[in-house]
């Protein structure tokens, strides 16, 4: 691992090379590189060498401890991405980007950076089993100067201003506004948020759709059940003392349901913040994860914070049908999984029908040699008759 850093005009730069060895032996799908700080912050790339559910090497730079963010933490980074050609390096391919993140959109990259058989081809960009990957990452100085979780960046670039370099950028955590009808149709079910309603109105259940390729049991995070905020607390109309990541939520949902407040008037404030503080969390819950996170464990987490928000005898009709769909999601995890392994068995025979294809020209060149050899020694003993016999004097 090498790094190294230095100033450009108003970004602080630093660049870093991971050498990731025994690439045929890889028995999991996402790679994570050492931690290197950029701008007061930890950082580290995620790689899929067999695809993050496509056919195509997947690259992201990721946020390192996102859940450990402050609420309101930006940081605007522009970066690229390299797979180093240890052949020639001028033929190394490069990807760039950039994107303001936070702690909802702790990831940015590309989930098709290039084509597995390219990147698995020849001894180019895999050699002596060994990869080497480049992130190139900067970030603003102001950014650093005001590190610390004072409040958002204004000045850093929204989500419309995020680079279209490549259909195959995308955040893992967050939809983007703009995707395919391709994309769509290949990805609608593996990147969903599992969100509360829009609007009060809204009756159905909504399970939104993205660009995200991914499958759930790739993700980061997903072996984990999603964690709750534990940070500062912040007065919440008065009632009491609510986790600051709570708040907003709960000031949505309070617009539309005013009955959520009125039907805890009457308790005492500790219960109050109980109250609130189990809404909140299952609000949280439904706002940050998606389809992809749901295992067995996280299905039993959000069951049971949903038992523990039923005892304080809120009016909760308009929320269960999404606390419903995100427990159905089981199933459809499960069939994720199944389509992921059957999806490794199939990259696994493409592998080995291009290395018997690639025997096979070599036999075949031996034989055509040997055919000729043959030919050659042939020549001129066609005629010898085998069966005459040597004999002796007069005939």
């Amino acid at each position: 691992m090498e790094d190294k850093q230095q100033l450009a005009g108003e970004l602080v730069t630093k660049s870093f090379t991971w050498t990731i060895k025994n690439v045929s032996k890889a028995t999991t799908q996402k790679h994570y590189s050492e931690v290197f700080l950029v701008g007061d912050w930890k950082w580290r790339i995620l790689v899929y060498l067999k695809g993050n559910n496509v056919e195509q090497l997947s690259m992201y730079l990721e946020v390192v401890d996102a859940s450990d963010l402050p609420y309101l933490w930006t940081r605007y980074a522009q970066f690229s991405l390299t797979v180093v050609n240890q052949l020639s390096s001028n033929m190394s391919i490069t990807k760039e980007t950039k994107h303001k993140f936070n702690a909802n959109e702790s990831d940015w990259g590309f989930t098709s950076f290039m084509p597995l058989s390219d990147f698995f081809d020849g001894e180019q960009f895999v050699c002596n089993d060994k990869c080497v990957i480049e992130a190139k990452v900067a970030v603003r100085k102001v950014d650093i100067k005001n590190f610390g979780g004072q409040g958002t960046d204004s000045s850093a670039p929204r989500e419309s201003e995020h680079s279209s370099v490549d259909s195959g950028q995308f955040p893992l955590s967050l939809p983007v506004t703009t995707r395919t009808s391709e994309q769509v149709q290949a990805n609608v079910k593996s990147e969903q948020v599992l969100a509360f309603p829009d609007a009060p109105s809204s009756g159905e259940v909504c399970i939104e759709p993205t660009d995200v390729p991914v499958n759930p049991s790739l993700v980061k995070g997903h072996e984990e059940v999603p964690p709750t905020p534990a940070g500062k607390l912040m007065d919440f109309r008065g009632l009491g003392k609510i986790e600051i990541a709570f708040v907003p939520l709960l000031e949505e949902v309070c617009l539309w349901h005013p009955s959520l407040i009125e039907c805890q008037k009457k308790r005492s404030r500790t219960y109050i913040e109980w109250a609130f503080t189990a809404l909140g969390r299952v609000l949280h819950f439904l706002k940050t994860t998606k389809v992809r996170d749901m295992t067995p464990d996280t299905c039993e987490h959000v069951q049971l914070l949903w038992e523990e928000l039923e005892t304080f005898k809120f009016d909760l009709g308009w929320l269960e049908p999404y606390v419903q769909a995100a427990l159905d999601v089981k199933k459809l995890v499960e069939r994720a999984g199944i389509v992921k392994k059957q999806r490794e068995d199939v990259d696994a025979l493409e592998i080995e029908v291009k290395r018997l294809r690639a025997r096979l020209a070599v036999a075949e060149v031996d034989l055509e040699v040997a055919k000729r050899d043959l030919a050659k020694v042939e020549k001129g003993f066609g005629d010898t008759d085998m069966n005459r016999k040597l004999g002796y004097g007069r005939h």
